[in-house]
Parts: structure tokens; sequence; C-alpha cells
């Protein structure tokens, strides 16, 4: 993996890029509200072998070993604003094949950039993405929160972030429970969505209902196709990723 700081729009973003398999996709990932390129662990590497495509990991501003981000208020688009920042770094390395797999606000993000830059993107994985704000995912959110004052949380996040914790915890917490939060929605993008999808859901995730699920592949232009697990919460490739790993292998093998 080639590991680098590059700097999009202003902003230095940590990226480790494995390109060796010419002619072959790139797979690129994008994680969740508390996640970073560590914290994928060895599942990029392995879906790389099992489908012989180059990947691209990066931490979001604010996140892992990128630059921290300048305040924790974000307006109520900020996963809009980060596909556009994802498609100048896709950009930047001249990548014009991208299949993005995205987890919860990774997953919302690679369904706005599939939206926005069809030409860039030849497929999307959403695992645990949101398309709307539902009470159950704010349920999920407040009780992070607890845990986060009542738990080691913050420690374990430290050993990823830093002293960037603080700031990206409450950026999460307090956007996605404000008052003019609740009306987000990016259902009128989908149309737009022209690429194959997979769509990966738990039956058991604590941030969403199915409905996330159901009504992202009916709306979408492109194929698409849904894949929800029994008993399995919001992380599938963490709690299930052999699973996952097939599954998602098998689509991109079909789409690359």
């Amino acid at each position: 993996m080639e590991e680098r700081i590059l700097e999009v729009r202003g902003q230095k973003l940590y990226t480790a890029y494995h390109h060796s398999c010419e002619g072959k996709p790139v797979i690129v990932f994008l994680h969740d509200s508390l996640g970073c390129t560590q914290l994928w662990r060895d599942f990029p590497a392995k879906l790389s072998q099992a489908t012989h495509c180059n990947i691209l990991v990066y931490d979001r501003l604010g996140y892992g070993k990128s630059d921290p981000m300048l305040t924790h208020e974000r307006p109520v688009n900020y996963m809009e604003l980060e596909a556009d920042l994802l498609n100048d770094l896709l950009a930047e390395l001249h990548i014009n094949n991208a299949i993005l797999f995205g987890h919860s606000d990774g997953g919302t993000i690679a369904l706005i950039t599939a939206a926005k830059y069809p030409e860039t993107v030849k497929a999307v994985i959403c695992e645990a993405g949101h398309i709307f704000v539902e009470d159950v995912t704010l349920k999920g959110v407040y009780d992070a929160w607890d845990a986060y004052k009542t738990t080691n949380l913050p420690e374990r996040l430290q050993k990823y972030h830093g002293d960037k914790v603080e700031m990206l915890f409450k950026a999460w917490t307090e956007t996605w429970t404000r008052e003019d939060y609740r009306s987000w929605n990016i259902e009128y993008l989908l149309k737009n969505i022209q690429c194959p999808l997979l769509f990966i859901q738990g039956e058991a995730d604590e941030y969403g209902t199915l409905e996330q699920v159901e009504k992202t592949v009916n709306q979408v232009a492109g194929t698409s196709e849904k894949y929800i697990i029994p008993a399995i919460g919001h992380t599938p490739h963490k709690e299930v990723p052999e699973i996952v790993l097939n599954k998602a292998a098998a689509f991109i093998k079909q789409n690359s």
C-alpha cells in the first residue's frame, strides 16, 4: 500500500492506495461516522485478493491520520459535500473506474457520489447506509452518547483518532440530533444512480430499519439488489466478515 497525505480542497487527507492490478477497477472504502482507515483492518486487502482489484482507503477530514476538523458544526448537507470532496480526490489520483464500498455514513456518501458523478463510479456497495433520518437512528446516536460518557469508548477511539476524538464525536452526535437535521433526505438523488448497487444490511441494525434498504433499491435507475443478514447489527463486515466478503466479491466480479 502506498501511504500518502494528499491535499484536496485545502484539506490534508491520509490515503492508502494499492494500484498494481493494471486495468482493474479501484475499490474505494468509505468509513463510518466514528471510523477510519485502520478500523477496516484486513477487510480491504482480503477483498482486493478475492477480486484482483486495486484498493483506496482514506480518512475523511477529522478522522484517523487526516487533519482535524476546523469546527464540530456541520451543515445539513455535510455528506453531499463529502461526496464532492471524494470526487476531487479520485480526480487527483486519476481514478475513473471506482467501485465504492461505504459503511454507514460512508455508505450514504457512496450513494451520493454515484448519483452526482456517474462517469467516475462503476458500482456501489452500500453497507448500512441512510437516506433519511429515523427514530431508531436517533436512539442509536443517544445510546452511543451515553456509552461515550459512561464507558472507556473515548479511550478506545483515541487509539485511532488521537486528540481529534472529542471534536469528531461532537460533530456526529450534535449534527444528527439537531432539529434542522430531522428533515435531511437524499431520496431525490437516487434516480440518478445508474450503476449497479448492492445494499447490505443487518436485520438487527440498531441505527436503521429495512425501509432504508427498500426505498433505496426501489428508486435507483440502475440494477440493484439487497442482501439482508439475519440477527446481525450495524457492522456486518466486522460481525460476519466472511459472509460479507463472499457476497461483495461475487458482486464485484459480476460488475467489473
